[in-house]
């Protein structure tokens, strides 16, 4: 099976040991890679990295679209990013806001990538924001409120929504029930795994929270001062660490 992402030596360089450096992995579709480490470990800068938001200082990120036609993303012209960013992945922030429109109802927040895509359909527009609202089990008589009118956990599942409904390849997340309750992050985790089955979808997801990735990811890296220090399965990773950082990530855990 061919990766929908190849990353080969990348780095992000800001001075100082702070960065990425020297990473490398395959991502398949259906499949969702956890990132993990401490705060300060790299995880955010690869992340936005992978996702155009930084631009590379060195290596390859080969991304294979719909159509199978490869882009190198760090390479890539700006429009073309835009492009792929609106219809090929999406990226769902930590805190919610950052990635809603709070000014306007969760319908249109939800058709605004069709629309950037050529929809001008209204009835179809809408339909497909009722479509997806349903299926991050947010009621479809909302379509009209606004998200500051949602609990945290709505307006994360309408970020979901807003990002799904172009049935993009892959999604970055960052951070994505860092604020969220114990209840609520373990429903946001379960409408994630759903989602990932049914649509194929390929995940990259930043986490500090092992039990989010034992939960969600068949594979892990684990992050130290930028670099991968682990990476293989996520259970295999956190049954039996290897490495003295994984060890004492783990051991955290099993002593909180």
């Amino acid at each position: 099976m061919t990766p929908i992402l190849s990353v080969q030596g990348l780095r992000k360089d800001y001075g100082n040991g702070q960065g990425c450096f020297d990473i490398d992995f395959e991502l398949f579709a259906g499949e969702v890679l956890c990132i993990v480490g401490e705060s300060g470990s790299g995880k955010s800068t690869l992340l936005a990295t992978l996702a155009g938001k930084l631009a590379a200082d060195d290596g390859s990120v080969v991304f294979r679209d719909k159509n199978e036609r490869a882009h190198e993303l760090t390479r890539l012209a700006e429009a073309e990013r835009r492009r792929l960013a609106r219809s090929e992945w999406g990226y769902v922030t930590q805190h919610a806001r950052d990635g809603l429109r709070m000014n306007v109802s969760a319908g249109a927040n939800v058709s605004e990538r069709l629309m950037a895509l050529g929809e001008r359909h209204y009835g179809r527009l809408r339909a497909a924001a009722a479509d997806w609202l349903e299926k991050v089990e947010i009621g479809a008589d909302r379509l009209d409120d606004k998200p500051c009118a949602f609990s945290g956990g709505m307006q994360q599942r309408l970020q979901i929504a807003r990002n799904l409904v172009t049935r993009p390849r892959l999604v970055f997340m960052d951070e994505p029930t860092g604020g969220l309750d114990v209840s609520v992050q373990a429903r946001f985790l379960d409408l994630t795994r759903r989602l990932v089955h049914d649509n194929r979808i390929a995940v990259i997801m930043v986490t500090h929270d092992l039990g989010v990735a034992r939960l969600l990811a068949q594979r892990t890296l684990v992050m130290q001062g930028g670099r991968v220090v682990e990476a293989g399965l996520t259970d295999q990773i956190l049954d039996d660490p290897q490495h003295p950082y994984t060890q004492l990530l783990v051991s955290s855990i099993l002593q909180a």
